[in-house]
């Protein structure tokens, strides 16, 4: 396993992070999520992304009792704040009263005292973006968190938080990236080199769809990841025809350079130098350590040139946010 260092931070993350996104939320029993944890320090992986809405604590309240027993500096944990934890819909978002209510339930779940990366899971466009950073910054401040970061945000909103914050306070930026959702390299990734930020991107196989076992033609599986609502993120854009028949031709080209489809595509994302880290999930073990071989494989060019021919016009380029990213910014 390789690391780089999260932006202008001290901390040094694996290529390859285990997330907990539809898995330790409910989805995969306490065996296994102890079982893939586990995998996961076996192959190096130092770096856990979770969130508190992730089974509305659940994931945190399940990493908190496997991660508990290693010692504290082995693991960077990132966990986030944003999404709604209760039938009340106020139960939600970047105010200063919610920041400071999250940010002290989720280190109870996780059973630790500070995490490393607090991020905030989207923009939160009903709250001016003065209160927000201040009240993001009173947990650094705190001790509550090492350094912060943020997901699917505009640059606007990355230059208007960049504006009034300390500078080295955000040092993450976490983005949807993959070969099929490219939009992040057209802004996003300069405006945040420059300002010492890293991206650690998420679904950087496409939930899935990068694997290659979703074919043109066929209705989405029943059962699979994709088939879940929380998991079809544009799925109109990701899983069509059009897409599928662009990843069966990638199969060939991953054949043929000795690798499988996976770790073409978790490499092809770590190719990029402003990428720390590739956020990826599993249900057994296997998956963890067939996801951590990707971390030093190096593309050519003309495999990165075959890559794109293969993939013609599928890949997302434009400013696509995901599901509940918010536009705009409001000051006091």
């Amino acid at each position: 396993m390789r690391y780089r260092t999260l932006g202008s931070s001290d901390l040094e993350v694996s290529e390859i992070s285990l997330g907990s996104w539809l898995t330790y939320s409910g989805g995969v029993e306490a065996d296994r999520t102890r079982a893939c944890t586990e995998a996961a320090f076996d192959a190096g992986i130092n770096f856990f992304d979770t969130a508190n809405v992730y089974g509305r604590g659940a994931a945190e309240s399940a990493w908190g009792e496997i991660l508990s027993a290693h010692p504290r500096d082995s693991y960077v944990l990132a966990t986030k704040v944003w999404g709604r934890m209760s039938d009340d819909p106020a139960d939600q978002g970047l105010s200063p009263a919610q920041i400071a209510k999250q940010i002290d339930a989720s280190l109870t779940r996780l059973r630790t005292d500070h995490v490393d990366l607090y991020q905030a899971h989207r923009f939160d466009a009903s709250v001016p973006i003065e209160d927000t950073v201040e009240a993001l910054q009173k947990v650094v401040e705190q001790g509550k968190a090492r350094y912060l970061g943020f997901s699917e945000w505009t640059p606007e909103q990355i230059r208007a938080a960049l504006d009034i914050s300390s500078p080295g306070l955000f040092v993450s930026s976490q983005p949807q990236y993959s070969m099929l959702w490219q939009a992040p390299e057209a802004e996003v990734f300069e405006l945040c080199a420059a300002n010492g930020i890293s991206q650690i991107v998420w679904s950087p196989l496409a939930q899935g769809v990068l694997t290659g076992k979703y074919k043109p033609g066929e209705p989405v599986p029943e059962g699979s990841r994709f088939a879940s609502a929380d998991m079809a993120v544009s799925q109109d854009l990701v899983y069509s025809d059009a897409t599928l028949e662009a990843v069966q031709r990638l199969v060939p080209i991953a054949e043929e350079a000795g690798m499988s489809m996976p770790t073409l595509a978790l490499a092809w994302v770590l190719r990029r130098t402003e990428v720390a880290s590739a956020i990826t999930g599993a249900s057994r073990p296997e998956q963890v350590h067939a996801n951590a071989a990707a971390s030093g494989v190096e593309l050519s060019a003309d495999l990165l040139a075959a890559v794109d021919r293969a993939l013609g016009d599928a890949p997302v380029t434009g400013p696509t946010l995901a599901p509940g990213a918010q536009t705009g910014v409001k000051h006091r």
